[in-house]
């Protein structure tokens, strides 16, 4: 498995696209709009792949305040339980803290809190509800 940062609107970036309509969206019966993908032009897009396959992936956004927001976090059905989840979580928080950030945040879905609570990831906010699901904001400090 590799992991780097892909650049919008390549075919890499294609791939993530479809992965993360088939992990995050299709289940919900949502799908993506070309103007919501627009906006991922500036943000730091990360994948894990198994040779040219995409396996993995999330997006980081700034959002100030030296705060950067982990999102659009999927992978593959088929290697979930694996470590690429752990493995793409280091490598955004090492990227994250390379550029200087000392917080990563998220909207973590209720399902994935788990997750991310092994990481140090706290629970930081009430239950709200996005996309039709329960979620809550977490957050970590970054350190160096």
């Amino acid at each position: 498995m590799g992991l780097k940062q892909i650049d919008h609107g390549s075919a890499e970036y294609q791939q993530m696209v479809k992965l993360r309509e088939e992990v995050l969206r299709k289940p919900l019966g949502l799908s993506f709009d070309t103007e919501e993908l627009e906006k991922e032009k500036n943000e730091i897009l990360i994948a894990a792949f198994d040779e040219e396959d995409i396996i993995g992936c999330c997006i980081l956004s700034d959002i100030g305040m030296q705060k950067i927001r982990l999102r659009q976090m999927a992978v593959h059905d088929s290697v979930q339980g694996k470590g690429i989840g752990a493995s793409i979580m280091s490598f955004a928080e090492n990227i994250a803290k390379d550029k200087g950030y000392k917080y990563m945040v998220m909207h973590a879905r209720d399902t994935a809190i788990g997750f991310y609570e092994k990481f140090g990831y706290k629970v930081n906010s009430d239950e709200f509800e996005e996309v039709g699901l329960s979620h809550h904001i977490m957050e970590k400090e970054l350190f160096s």
